[in-house]
């Protein structure tokens, strides 16, 4: 240690009985299988629908939703999708016509389509406004590429 910094004290969390409980139905170790990630991914639900949790059932979930998502990562990995693709699934999900995501976008139905043709980029207020229109994020139609 440096001299003239003094160590954080920490104390201790209290671990409950319902914390051993939970490492004994399910230790806490890294997942390798899909029947071990299916057994978390129903722990992880049976803590959420109990609502309220002690902290240290709460570090529990954190931890084993931690491994579920490092495995899910390295099993199951979902490639980047381009700010036109997110484009495109977002107007066929809508369950509505070019003409009537562009008008009630307020852009215009050929710059609509010229972008899901890719005849057109996005650009910055494009962006905005298809963000604002379907409320999401604006970093959904940035490219992996162009980050």
């Amino acid at each position: 240690m440096a001299r003239g910094k003094t160590a954080e004290v920490r104390h201790p969390r209290q671990t409950s009985d319902r914390y051993f409980a939970l490492i004994r139905k399910l230790p806490l170790r890294p997942i390798s299988s899909d029947a071990e990630l299916d057994r978390a991914i129903a722990m992880i639900d049976r803590l959420l629908a109990r609502g309220a949790l002690a902290a240290d059932e709460e570090d529990y979930l954190d931890v084993l939703s931690d491994l579920v998502e490092k495995f899910e990562d390295q099993r199951y990995p979902i490639e980047p999708v381009s700010g036109i693709d997110a484009l495109r699934h977002l107007v066929e999900s809508s369950g509505k016509t070019r003409a009537t995501v562009a008008t009630e976008a307020g852009l215009p139905e050929s710059t609509l389509s010229e972008l899901l043709l890719g005849r057109r980029r996005l650009n910055t207020r494009h962006i905005g406004i298809l963000a604002r229109h379907f409320h999401i994020d604006p970093g959904v139609f940035l490219d992996a590429a162009a980050e």
